[in-house]
């Protein structure tokens, strides 16, 4: 490591004054008493015995010291220490200190994030196992079934074909979630902006919903009435499959006779705001942070029967972030929840 050396003189200036002093007055005694005393002649001696001094500390320390602390800075280069390596080397103590303290708490920082990234990656491994595991077996239950002689049966082969088929397409449904949630990571899916009336989308989503609210009893409504278009520039397509994944989670645990409703707010000048609100059973407050990660389930068993890739959420919110938008939620047990996502207006 090319480094030019912070030199610290405090150590050899000390040491020479007081090696300075102490050899002084040793000699000012014995002039004293041997020889005439004169006030310049200790003066020139005082100040002779403190050039040389602090010349023969300043030396030992840069050919002793300075190697030593050097050689400590060329370890910690090898550890990749960037924080160092931008900093010229210091020999003064209380500096150098600071200096590995701070390596040494960036270091543990660095550790416990890949320790607890190390973790998230174990769970999302074995969530994914687990998601394409479950329809996977579904499908070669039902057609080993169908080989060991279920298949002469007419309705009972169509029957075990139609759920192999619901089998596939959920698989079908995990693959494709995936590929997408890939794509808007690296940014390879490209969004086709365009204005549109968002007040007209969320009909057109309550039309294409109702069938499936019904089943569960659920009006979806907006807060009020909005003569007006509210024009706002995004991709539609992204944004249609954004309400969809919304309000279809809170299809999914809403309470039957409930409500679904959506309001559009101003937020700024230039920002809408979108809220899905719904009155079901609610998210607790500890699985609020984790809510949009992969195949994250606040219900471990209930909802896998609902369905879905499990990436509906986590989908939701790479598309918001892919339009440089912020998506927030506010959800009480038991009370219900609320989706909120914002998006510019159309100029």
């Amino acid at each position: 490591m090319q480094a030019k050396f912070k030199k610290s003189y405090k150590f050899a200036i000390k040491t020479s004054l007081y090696t300075t002093i102490f050899i002084t007055l040793l000699m000012s005694v014995f002039l004293y008493y041997v020889y005439e005393f004169k006030w310049l002649h200790i003066l020139g001696f005082s100040l002779s015995v403190f050039l040389f001094s602090f010349l023969i500390v300043q030396f030992s320390i840069e050919r002793f010291i300075y190697k030593r602390v050097k050689k400590i800075y060329d370890d910690l280069t090898l550890l990749e220490s960037a924080s160092l390596n931008k900093r010229s080397i210091t020999t003064d103590m209380k500096t150098l200190t600071e200096e590995i303290d701070k390596y040494a708490r960036d270091k543990k920082l660095e550790i416990e994030t890949l320790k607890v990234r190390e973790e998230y990656r174990k769970e999302f491994l074995g969530n994914v196992s687990h998601e394409l595991k479950t329809p996977l077996f579904t499908v070669q239950g039902y057609i080993l079934t169908l080989l060991d002689g279920a298949g002469e049966d007419e309705k009972l082969r169509e029957k075990y074909l139609k759920r192999a088929s619901k089998g596939v397409e959920r698989l079908g449904y995990i693959i494709k979630d995936l590929d997408m949630i890939t794509k808007l990571e690296v940014g390879d899916l490209s969004l086709n902006f365009e204005d549109f009336d968002i007040v007209e989308l969320v009909e057109n989503v309550f039309d294409m919903l109702e069938m499936k609210a019904s089943k569960k009893k659920i009006t979806l409504t907006f807060d009020r009435d909005y003569p007006n278009p509210i024009m706002v520039k995004a991709d539609k397509e992204r944004i249609q499959q954004v309400l969809v994944n919304l309000i279809v989670n809170s299809l999914k645990y809403g309470r039957e006779k409930g409500t679904t409703e959506i309001s559009i707010e101003n937020l700024i000048k230039s920002k809408v705001i979108i809220r899905v609100t719904d009155n079901g059973e609610g998210i607790a407050k500890a699985h609020l942070p984790r809510l949009f990660e992969r195949f994250y389930r606040v219900d471990k068993s209930g909802s896998r029967k609902e369905g879905g890739s499990g990436l509906g959420l986590s989908i939701v919110k790479h598309i918001i972030e892919a339009h440089d938008e912020k998506i927030y939620v506010e959800s009480e047990f038991g009370v219900g929840s609320e989706f909120s996502f914002t998006l510019e207006k159309a100029k």
